[in-house]
């Protein structure tokens, strides 16, 4: 009958949404039905009694019913009545005792959903209402095969919910925590490591997979209890057998690594990791070679690096505290595990390789600490050398031309490998050095027969040796002459046995990236220079047939010709004319792919303008040759820009707008070679650097497409500003007005950044333009501020708070450039707006970066019109509007004083108190005490006390007091 009677409570209508494939009405009343059972003070005890009971079949109910008992434990088990509180445990054990006499075992996810269940009542009731948890549990299941995979279950959740490292939490939390780990080390650990020897041992032969649940608990528990409870003969005896059963031994080998990881006294550690490893050797786990189980090898290597690491932690540990004898046995150990070290670093399994890394890179590291090396360690050094080269070469499968994820592993790994070969160069660079030339040299003796990645790898490991040997600059060719004859040598060899022409992708990228790397080699040695930069042009590099190696070489070849172009006057214009169809704009209606893409192509016309302004023709010749490289870009840009009005298709718009935003990137690229010594007047190259401007500025005013066209004119005009100087100013009326027509908030915001470079740049010679500007571009922002926005569109309402932000910016280039006439020649009214949106910004909107610029605006504004003789009715605007605002600000609630940026505004609201006392004297002051602070309810002593602070000299000393005034008016 009871079963009766709860089905009858249980909605069944809503159960049946919780079938995943239950349509979405079922479902959300499903959802509305697992809400009301867990906020309802009794209804959840259906699910407590359809669980005890076995009512349901249906996976998916016992599971909500879990998640409902789980919610009343997590949320609300303080608030439960003792009954309450007995029903889950009583309802917990009924269930386990249910799983006991089942055929077959429950789902895995309900398993595991009942495992947290299980841990999270442990975790509130273990301490306090249930001390025989475990005893209870171990009591019932005994040792049946489906209560102790709920038992174990129930260990890893409870790990997960105590130990886990990796989860965060609170302080009260943590001290449960360790409350928990106290109580169970005195009153039942033993116990459960007993359980564990006696599942491990009965099982595993017949369950394998509980076994390995077990050996999981075991590695996870070791960390935190007494370690000999483990580390003994009986259990590591019985985890060395399992080492030997297929079925069980990477779970085996976890469970060491674990026991191995164990923090514990360096002696006690070093006799633990030689015991084991005494009985791994005799059980001819050593003899790697014959093991052909590479997923077992993996978890081996694990472990090894594992002991290898903790022997070097205790070595280091004993040698500080200066135990020389155990020091030295530990050392010994060490040394004894190298063979092995360097078996497991060299197989061809890259997973096997890479677990061993970390204990290569310590023990090397203690190479490095010892005063002196004896003749087996110099071999170990010279083992490991050649361990790394061989792992670094490519294999067969490698894919260079469709990079996956086994190729982005391998590119990992060759990272760790770097490490190692970095190490190797501190603890020995002159063994390292030889091995590599050794190498180095073999290879390139026979490249023509030998295969790429060994090719490869050669060049590789010179490459590698740059960063390696470290020199100051990349002067690899100065100084120590062991080190510089071995790389000069190599790099001789590199660059005259022909190796460019290999047909490889990977040995042509890494003939450049090495060139490149050692471009000094060439200041010492320019007769290779011409052989060099054949190959770089030639089907070596530019016209190769890989894009991926045009495109490398493209940046390679500018990087090259910017170190070295004092060596390069007599191929200049040779150089011009074999690239000369690298730097055509493609047009967007040509159907053939283009040898450079049009990033590519930006290196090019950089290099193209590096050559021209830093030869040495006369001024003349380097006019007409930066003429003859910028013509093409401005005839094709005309003629696209007539093209790109008539164009009907949005597609084909775009298109030709990008081609012509191409082309003004590839102008401003060249003007890139210009520097304070070699400027555009001294090349003689403003003239054509002024048709481009002259070019150009129509696109501003083109109808479509104008994001794009804007863009591209801005970035070059700020360029222009940088390299023409005075010679842009004529062109900044014409393109400031076009480019303040129909503008969005984002034009705006790009805008100024211009117009404040021009500020700053020029002062005094843009000032009649500024005035001129000043309002048509304060009105257009206004304008576009003032357009409504929906509710929730947060990219408006960002876009428009960072346009505000340039605003501010904007007025404050102005005020500090000391160009108080732009703002004054606006007109009284005029400036009255422009300052009561400061006001506004310093008070209302709650942007602390925009708040500080208005309080240094109005700072500056003070400084400029506030005192005897400074504007007209101006001191009355102080005390009327920016008094006030240096208060109201400080005082909105969304003014944070925990956070950082608006500290510095109250900074700076501090620094305009101090200028107004500055220019306004006791007058000021008498406002402050009579008027202002009074109105504030501020009492008469605190309103003393903050207009002395004001007077004293320490500008310091009123910021701290400003800080603390408020944070005591926000209490």
């Amino acid at each position: 009958m009871a079963c009766q009677s709860v089905a009858a409570v249980m909605d069944e209508q809503a159960l049946l949404g919780l079938n995943p494939n239950a349509d979405a009405r079922y479902r959300q009343r499903a959802m509305a039905y697992f809400e009301q059972l867990k906020e309802s003070q009794d209804a959840w005890e259906v699910c407590a009694e359809a669980l005890a009971k076995g009512i349901y079949n249906d996976d998916h109910v016992k599971f909500f019913c879990f998640q409902v008992l789980e919610h009343q434990i997590k949320f609300r088990h303080a608030g439960l009545s003792a009954v309450q509180q007995q029903l889950i445990r009583e309802t917990l054990m009924k269930w386990l005792q249910c799983q006991l006499m089942n055929a077959q075992p429950e789902k895995p996810f309900i398993r595991n959903k009942a495992a947290q269940v299980f841990a999270l009542t442990f975790v509130m009731e273990y301490v306090t209402l249930w001390p025989k948890f475990f005893f209870d549990i171990l009591s019932l299941v005994g040792l049946n095969p489906h209560g102790v995979d709920i038992y174990l279950r129930t260990l890893m959740a409870i790990d997960a919910e105590v130990v886990d490292r990796d989860i965060l939490h609170t302080p009260e939390e943590t001290r449960r925590n360790t409350l928990i780990k106290d109580t169970m080390r005195e009153q039942c650990i033993p116990s459960l490591v007993e359980s564990w020897f006696q599942i491990l041992q009965t099982y595993q032969h017949t369950h394998p997979e509980l076994t390995c649940q077990c050996l999981e608990v075991v590695g996870a528990y070791v960390s935190w209890i007494d370690l000999n409870l483990i580390a003994n003969d009986r259990f590591v005896n019985l985890l060395l057998s399992q080492m030997s059963v297929e079925e069980l031994r990477e779970e085996a080998c976890d469970c060491l690594f674990e026991i191995v990881n164990k923090g514990m006294d360096p002696v006690d550690k070093t006799k633990l990791v030689e015991s084991l490893c005494q009985v791994l050797q005799s059980a001819g786990f050593f003899n790697v070679e014959q093991e052909e189980d590479v997923d077992f090898l993996a978890k081996f290597s694990r472990l090894v690096n594992g002991m290898g690491q903790s022997l070097v932690l205790s070595w280091t540990k004993l040698a500080k505290a200066g135990s020389v004898k155990d020091a030295a046995e530990t050392l010994q150990a060490i040394e004894a595990k190298v063979p092995l070290l360097l078996q497991l670093l060299v197989h061809e399994d890259d997973d096997i390789s890479a677990n061993i890394v970390g204990f290569c890179y310590e023990y090397l590291h203690v190479l490095k600490q010892l005063p002196q090396l004896t003749e087996q360690q110099k071999a170990n050094i010279e083992a490991v050398m050649l361990a790394v080269m061989k792992k670094l070469t490519y294999d067969d499968e490698y894919n260079f031309e469709n990079e996956g994820e086994d190729e982005a592993m391998f590119v990992e790994y060759r990272k760790q490998l770097k490490m190692l070969l970095d190490r190797l160069a501190q603890v020995s660079p002159e063994l390292l050095l030889e091995a590599v030339r050794r190498v180095f040299t073999n290879t390139m003796q026979n490249w023509q027969s030998a295969q790429f990645m060994e090719v490869e790898v050669a060049i590789r490991l010179l490459y590698m040796l740059g960063e390696a040997l470290p020199a100051s600059h990349g002067a690899h060719f100065s100084g120590n002459m062991a080190k510089t004859s071995a790389l000069q040598d190599m790099m001789r060899t590199l660059v005259s046995c022909g190796v460019s022409s290999y047909q490889h992708t990977s040995v042509s990228l890494e003939f450049f990236e090495t060139v490149v790397r050692y471009d000094k080699f060439f200041i010492v040695e320019p007769q290779h220079i011409p052989n060099v930069l054949m190959a770089f042009l030639d089907q070596r590099g530019l016209r190769h047939s890989s894009p991926k190696v045009r495109s490398r070489v493209a940046y390679l070849f500018s990087r090259f010709i910017k170190t070295l172009h004092k060596h390069m006057n007599a191929f200049i214009e040779d150089i011009l004319t074999r690239i000369q169809d690298l730097l055509e704009l493609a047009p967007p209606e040509n159907g053939f792919p283009a040898l450079l893409t049009n990033d590519d192509q930006l290196f090019m016309f950089e290099t193209a303008g590096i050559l021209i302004v830093n030869g040495e023709s006369p001024v003349e010749r380097k006019q007409a040759l930066m003429r003859s490289l910028l013509m093409p870009l401005m005839d094709a840009f005309r003629l696209l820009l007539a093209k790109l009005p008539q164009e009907t298709e949005e597609e084909r718009q775009a298109a030709l707008a990008d081609c012509l935003s191409h082309a003004v990137g590839f102008a401003s690229r060249t003007s890139k070679a210009f520097s304070n010594k070699q400027t555009v007047k001294h090349c003689g190259c403003t003239e054509v650097y002024r048709d481009c401007l002259q070019t150009f500025l129509p696109a501003l005013s083109c109808p479509v497409q104008r994001g794009v066209l804007r863009s591209s004119v801005r970035s070059f005009l700020h360029r222009m500003i940088i390299c023409m100087e005075e010679e842009v100013l004529p062109f900044i009326p014409a393109a400031s007005e076009h480019m303040l027509k129909d503008c969005e908030a984002k034009d705006l915001q790009e805008f100024i950044p211009l117009i404040s470079q021009i500020t700053a740049k020029f002062k005094r010679q843009v000032s009649p333009f500024l005035q001129q500007v000043f309002m048509p571009l304060v009105l257009a922002i206004f304008e576009v501020l003032a357009r409504p926005a929906e509710d929730n569109d947060q990219a408006a309402a960002l876009e428009k708070q960072m346009l505000r932000r340039s605003y501010f910016s904007f007025i404050q280039t102005v005020t500090g450039s000391g160009m108080n006439e732009v703002m004054a020649n606006q007109g009284a009214e005029n400036i009255e707006r422009v300052v009561f949106t400061i006001i506004q910004g310093a008070v209302d909107f709650p942007d602390p970066i925009a708040q500080k610029i208005c309080f240094i605006i109005l700072s500056k504004l003070v400084e400029l019109w506030g005192g005897k003789d400074g504007m007209v009715g101006f001191p009355d605007f102080i005390y009327k509007h920016i008094v006030p605002a240096c208060f109201l600000a400080p005082l909105k609630p969304t003014f944070d004083l925990s956070d950082a940026q608006t500290v510095l505004t109250l900074s700076e609201c501090a620094v305009t108190l101090k200028m107004i006392h500055l220019k306004r004297g006791p007058e000021f002051i008498q406002y402050l005490q009579q008027e202002y602070l009074p109105s504030l309810q501020v009492s008469p002593e605190i309103s003393q006390e903050l207009c002395q602070v004001l007077q004293q000299p320490d500008i310091k000393v009123l910021k701290n007091y400003i800080k603390a005034f408020f944070q005591q008016a926000k209490l």
